[in-house]
């Protein structure tokens, strides 16, 4: 097998960079693409070389494209080919066009793509090999009524669930007969949207249920093994706002049983790279087979925090043909990581995406703290992308001492010119069922009074803001000297510790 010199990064934002960072210190070389939608991004200064998409005409992102990013793979002459998460990511028939022209891609094969991405053959496979799973459908349904059987069988409520794809789209859930019609359309319609595929299964619906995700890794020798948990549970409208590892639900146990199932499963499919195998677990402990992502995640950063293995440096090699060099019982998880994805939407507003330009920006560079993004001051998060800004990926020594470090470091972000995600992360760490580990998929839905953060100080560190900014603005340039401390800058952060004190 040839080895990897040149990447083509079918991809943008924080995992580009990402992607780069690593390749780079592999000695190599990396492509990017420039879009019209986002000429000046951030991602576009780590690449060696930049391939020029601005005059696009089509309502399609190059990113979709799968016969233009063949072209502009071949035509930058690229051994291998990243598609990070989202877009064509899980994207069978792309895997199949890379190879077709002696392209690596980056990730399994597309024989496991297309199997584990179709949801009603992962679930026959997963039936198959004895895998826990939830009751449900064989199989595709055709219609409300051979819905409204199943549903009869299994037992209300039930959950209807596209196909082909996963994310929370194409999911519906029914408590009652005569919500049938209504939701079978609304899932199938949604399903055929978000995956040009309209096909829909039924399955029994766990109620509050944590969502708990294995991080896989497989190499083209047949050697598979996991890296461990995500908790993955607060999430709204099946969308993950916040991930941690491990889970504070699970002992060695329970672990080891959930553990050997992903690995169980990622054989059956003869799986290798780096993928996630996901169950939910109701509050007996039994856990069920949900979904499994052929992909890098977002929540990545954790896994690599807490277990020292640089994901993207293995998939690289298990691409390049390497055996794994790790065995399950080298994996060792120590402390706690927690990740917060910072967004541009307004939590006051229900989530609702602020698309906008980043004026100021500002993250705590400090021992323990990781911030993977893809924005910079003077950046734009345009709505024809995804609203991340960046992941703020704390540790502790254990879960106690993650959530207050991540408290601390929260305090220290400073994000100017768009609403975000940072009110919200602010309140949950101070949330006494957070703090307790004992949340469910429906905490935000049934257990959150609100939204956001509102403390005492808030809008006293607000105005110290503003002011702080005007004088930086306006002032300044004209050479007065002022201070805000006395041998160093009053941070808002220093502020609320001197307020706190009164």
């Amino acid at each position: 097998m040839k080895k990897i010199k040149r990447i083509l990064i079918a991809n943008r934002g924080e995992i580009a960079v990402r992607i780069m960072r690593t390749a780079q210190l592999m000695g190599i070389r990396c492509v990017a693409i420039r879009t019209a939608a986002e000429p000046n991004a951030m991602y576009l200064s780590l690449a060696d070389t930049i391939h020029d998409e601005v005059d696009e005409s089509s309502d399609i992102t190059v990113f979709l494209d799968i016969e233009k990013l063949i072209s502009i793979a071949l035509e930058t002459k690229c051994d291998a080919l990243h598609p990070g998460y989202g877009f064509l990511a899980e994207n069978a028939y792309f895997a199949e066009r890379c190879r077709d022209n002696n392209i690596i891609f980056i990730g399994p094969s597309p024989d496991s793509i297309y199997k584990m991405g179709n949801k009603t053959i992962a679930k026959q496979i997963a039936l198959k090999h004895k895998i826990p799973m939830a009751m449900g459908s064989p199989g595709s349904i055709a219609d409300e009524d051979e819905a409204l059987k199943h549903a009869e069988r299994i037992g209300y409520p039930v959950i209807i669930k596209a196909a082909s794809g996963g994310g929370g789209r194409g999911m519906r859930i029914v408590r009652q007969a005569s919500e049938m019609e209504k939701m079978f359309i609304l899932a199938s319609r949604e399903a055929e949207k978000a995956f040009n595929d309209p096909s829909v299964f039924v399955e029994k619906y766990i109620e509050n249920p944590k969502h708990i995700e294995f991080q896989i890794l497989g190499d083209m020798h047949g050697n598979i093994i996991h890296l461990g948990e995500r908790e993955c549970s607060i999430q709204r409208k099946h969308q993950k706002l916040l991930e941690e590892a491990p889970s504070p639900a699970l002992d060695e146990d329970l672990r080891e049983r959930m553990g050997s199932m992903a690995v169980r499963l990622a054989k059956a499919v003869g799986y290798y790279s780096a993928g996630t195998v996901e169950f939910l677990l109701d509050s007996d402990r039994n856990f069920y087979f949900m979904e499994m992502n052929t992909r890098i995640q977002v929540e990545h950063p954790v896994t690599e925090m807490i277990t020292g293995i640089d994901l993207i440096e293995q998939q690289l090699r298990v691409a390049n043909g390497e055996e794994l060099s790790l065995r399950q019982e080298d994996v060792r998880l120590t402390g706690w990581a927690i990740e917060c994805r910072i967004n541009a939407e307004d939590v006051q507003a229900g989530f609702a995406p602020a698309p906008g330009r980043i004026e100021k920006i500002s993250f705590p560079d400090e021992p323990g703290i990781r911030v993977d993004t893809g924005v910079s001051a003077g950046s734009s998060i345009v709505a024809a992308y995804d609203s991340m800004i960046a992941k703020l990926i704390v540790t502790g020594s254990d879960r106690r001492h993650a959530i207050t470090n991540t408290k601390l470091a929260l305090d220290k972000v400073w994000i100017k010119g768009t609403k975000t995600t940072l009110p919200f992360f602010r309140m949950l760490m101070r949330n006494h069922l957070f703090q307790s580990g004992t949340f469910t998929t429906a905490f935000i839905e049934k257990d959150l009074d609100k939204y956001y953060s509102t403390g005492d100080y808030e809008e006293t560190i607000a105005a110290w803001l503003a002011t702080k900014l005007f004088v930086e603005e306006n002032l300044t340039e004209k050479k007065l000297n002022i201070s805000f401390g006395q041998g160093k800058e009053l941070t808002p952060w220093l502020l609320r510790k001197r307020l706190t004190q009164f």
